[in-house]
């Protein structure tokens, strides 16, 4: 029988409207984010049971996710790492999360789609 290598669980382009940054204008008005999110994880007794109970819930991770969005910060290296932290504990069969965070149209002097941080952590 063929063994799983590795496996994931992934919500991608999760957005939230939140406020973070620095500027105390981005604060109070919010700005636009994207999500992306990897929980590396063993998924093979779902793969062979078909049972939500054997994985870790898409709806689950979002909620995690919007819940840590919703707490207003000034970076977002203090975001993503919070929410990575918090997904790890959250879901115990995940061994690491990734995570990338954009804010879109930041406040800088130049047009950009997006600006943001990505960060991986393990358990340990």
């Amino acid at each position: 029988m063929p063994q799983l290598q590795s496996s994931s669980i992934f919500v991608r382009g999760l957005r939230v409207h939140a406020h973070h940054g620095v500027m105390p204008q981005e604060r109070i008005v919010g700005a636009d984010f994207t999500l992306d999110i990897d929980l590396e994880t063993d998924i093979t007794q779902a793969a062979l049971t078909d049972t939500l109970d054997n994985t870790i819930s898409y709806a689950d991770v979002v909620d995690v996710a919007q819940r840590e969005m919703s707490q207003p910060s000034a970076l977002l290296e203090h975001v993503a790492h919070r929410t990575a932290s918090a997904l790890l504990s959250a879901f115990p069969t995940a061994s690491a999360v990734s995570i990338s965070i954009q804010k879109h149209n930041p406040p800088m002097h130049c047009e950009c789609m997006g600006a943001g941080v990505s960060l991986r952590l393990t358990r340990g």
